[in-house]
């Protein structure tokens, strides 16, 4: 039989034969003047900048959705635990504007390759979108299997815990996503108890090109992370497992993103780091290795004062940090007390080598006031009770410190630096122990006459305790009122001239009580008990300096521009400071390439980075920003006023009212910027490189 075939007669009836002729020859008169439907060009299509992530709730998931979400990246999450959640269809991924296709996701984040199933309709729909409009797809985390471009393990692969071991960046990788990195990314192991990271480690197949390897048994090296090209479809295949806070997933978010936007993407990130030497000029005081206190504090029983061995900088500890910041090619900022200064000098038959030293040397330092003789300025304090508590009248209302006071502290240290001939911005500011911001539990609000001193000497950048406090906000109601910058506490005390202090004092914080130790870190659930007490005479080189480097370079891979504080103390006697800022510039720079250097910004910089981003944050909340890429055009379309984070690649111009210009700055192998619309235009518009 011919089942399912149409015949068609040899010939058709005559006057049906006319009719078609007649057709035909209209028909080819009409090609003679319009183009046939098939010969127009379908328009390109539009892709919306936003990523989709699909979320299982896995670490890996919350980790590129932790770097979109801290770089200003718009994303729409699609939680696959809901049962409410909507269906991925082709309606969901795509549709029609202006007579325009349009993909409404520039990128995908599943957990695995077959996130919905490998039979499902949303797993066709996925990737029959991704294929028509050649949208990426990220596999957070899956296995080595041919499914994703690699042979199984137990074919010249490897798997097993990563801890210790020391991947390499491939040729492809430096040329492509990682560009920024050295090319050695070391997985951590931080406690030999515990298996941090796992992988799976596969040779290539076709379609696979390796970004990042490790060296496997009998010779050679398998892929940890990858590309894999298949059926007109791109993944970026990552086989170790991961979470938002560990060293090599953050050396890699950076690249991820660029991979996943093809490095076209709203938001931008930088590496930060800006240190800030509280009590310049000042003295501080010592631990009492006997007492477990330091004396001046209102819990050390039986203190009649601040002793009499505090510690302060010399001569050759100042000219010791002006070596050292021309050697390792960073800058401190010294946050000074002038009025303390001049107390020491009247106290030490007036003379005072250190402020002159420091005072030669000002050109080599950032400067921040830190009020004139840094007293404590929110409430009056009742010291005749240990905690402390806020004085009050005979009426039960509190007694603060008043505004003449708080600005008088202000300006006379403004005014000392600039007899001094040191440049110093009068928006910046560090009030003693971050005072007059509410402290908790005893003082639970602002001095009320703060922001009025504040406005009085133009201040618009005020210091506060990150641990404390870490999101900036607002101080007064005023239009134009002063903002906080929260600062990162370095767990290098204030109190310690030495190491072997130090490590006494971290012993009597982080020890039980059983060990001799005070028992906070027990009662404290934020905190953890070191399992027995460090050795005096190597705790701090040993465990303290590799401990805080870590903690500080988490947070320069973190894109967090938020200052790390010590004090003058931690530049004298032993030094303690150094090691562990040698160890996070080291750690750094063997980490990333020269076009990703440490960004050291003031702390007016900071202030204005982190009021950008809420006001960002905003807007995408809101749902107030549009941003789409036609081509080579991107378009980002924000309320007025409002500066948007772009990130582009090399080569790429904005649009101005007459002509282009370049685009931004580089950084990390792209360009990057705050922007708004040019004059008498409406929204950003760039062009991005063809080549």
């Amino acid at each position: 039989m011919d089942s399912g075939r149409i015949r068609t007669p040899r010939t058709a009836p005559r006057g049906a034969r006319t009719a078609r002729v007649a057709a035909l020859a209209a028909a080819a008169l009409l090609a003679t003047v319009v183009p046939s439907a098939q010969a127009v060009a379908a328009p390109v299509p539009r892709i919306d900048l936003t990523v989709l992530v699909v979320d299982d709730g896995g670490s890996a998931v919350e980790a590129i959705t932790a770097e979109l979400k801290g770089s200003g990246v718009p994303y729409r999450r699609i939680d696959l635990d809901d049962p409410n959640r909507p269906v991925l269809d082709a309606a969901f991924l795509s549709d029609t504007v202006d007579g325009r296709p349009r993909a409404k996701y520039q990128g995908v984040v599943l957990p695995h390759e077959t996130a919905f199933g490998p039979d499902s309709a949303e797993h066709t729909a996925l990737r029959t979108y991704e294929r028509t409009f050649g949208i990426p797809q990220v596999d957070a985390y899956t296995w080595s299997h041919p499914g994703v471009g690699l042979d199984y393990t137990n074919e010249g692969g490897w798997s097993g815990v990563l801890d210790g071991t020391t991947a390499g960046v491939t040729a492809a990788g430096r040329a492509g996503p990682f560009r920024y990195l050295s090319g050695a990314l070391a997985f951590e192991d931080n406690d030999p108890s515990i298996a941090e990271s796992y992988g799976y480690a596969g040779r290539p197949r076709a379609g696979y090109t390796s970004y990042l390897d490790v060296p496997v048994d009998g010779g050679g090296r398998a892929s940890l992370v990858g590309e894999y090209t298949a059926d007109g479809r791109r993944e970026l295949v990552v086989t170790f497992a991961y979470n938002q806070y560990q060293r090599p997933f953050r050396a890699l978010a950076r690249g991820i993103v660029e991979w996943l936007t093809q490095g076209v993407h709203l938001g931008q990130s930088r590496n930060y780091l800006s240190v800030h030497v509280d009590d310049v000029f000042a003295p501080d005081a010592r631990w009492d290795t006997a007492r477990n206190c330091t004396p001046g504090d209102f819990d050390c029983v039986g203190d009649e004062g601040e002793g009499a061995d505090p510690i302060r900088m010399t001569v050759a500890d100042a000219q010791y940090a002006a070596a050292w910041q021309k050697a390792s090619g960073f800058t401190l900022d010294m946050v000074y007390n002038g009025g303390q200064g001049e107390q020491w000098k009247t106290e030490h038959g007036g003379s005072d080598p250190l402020t002159d030293r420091l005072v030669a040397d000002r050109a080599q330092y950032r400067w921040i006031n830190h009020t004139y003789t840094h007293p404590f300025l929110g409430c009056v304090q009742d010291n005749t009770v240990v905690p402390w508590r806020c004085a009050t009248d005979a009426s039960g209302n509190t007694l603060w410190v008043g505004r003449s006071e708080l600005s008088g502290q202000i300006r006379n240290n403004h005014n000392w630096a600039v007899g001094k001939g040191i440049s110093v911005d009068r928006s910046e500011l560090v009030t003693g122990e971050h005072s007059g911001l509410r402290t908790f539990p005893q003082q639970p609000a602002d001095n009320p006459h703060l922001a009025g001193a504040l406005a009085d000497n133009g201040v618009k950048w005020l210091a506060s305790d990150n641990s404390r406090e870490p999101q900036q906000r607002s101080l007064g109601t005023a239009t134009g009122a002063a903002k906080t910058v929260p600062r990162h506490p370095m767990n290098v005390y204030y109190n310690v001239g030495t190491a072997a202090e130090m490590t006494d004092e971290y012993n009597w914080v982080y020890t039980s009580r059983a060990d001799g130790g005070s028992g906070i870190c027990e009662s404290n659930p934020a905190s953890t008990c070191l399992p027995a007490p460090l050795p005096v005479a190597t705790g701090y080189a040993g465990h303290i300096v590799p401990q805080e480097a870590r903690t500080a370079l988490s947070h320069v891979l973190g894109n967090d521009p938020r200052p790390h504080y010590v004090h003058q103390s931690n530049l004298a006697e032993e030094r303690l400071l150094y090691p562990v800022l040698d160890r996070v510039l080291a750690d750094y720079r063997a980490l990333f390439a020269p076009s990703a250097p440490v960004v050291n910004p003031r702390q007016k910089d900071v202030g204005t980075e982190l009021n950008r981003r809420a006001a960002w944050d905003q807007a995408l909340a809101a749902g107030k920003v549009t941003a789409y890429r036609i081509g080579a055009t991107v378009t980002v379309k924000a309320p007025a006023g409002l500066a948007a984070p772009i990130t582009a690649p090399e080569g790429t111009r904005k649009q101005l009212l007459l002509g282009t210009a370049a685009f931004g700055s580089p950084y990390a192998g792209t360009r990057s910027a705050w922007t708004t619309p040019e004059v008498l235009q409406t929204s950003v518009t760039l062009t991005l490189p063809t080549a």
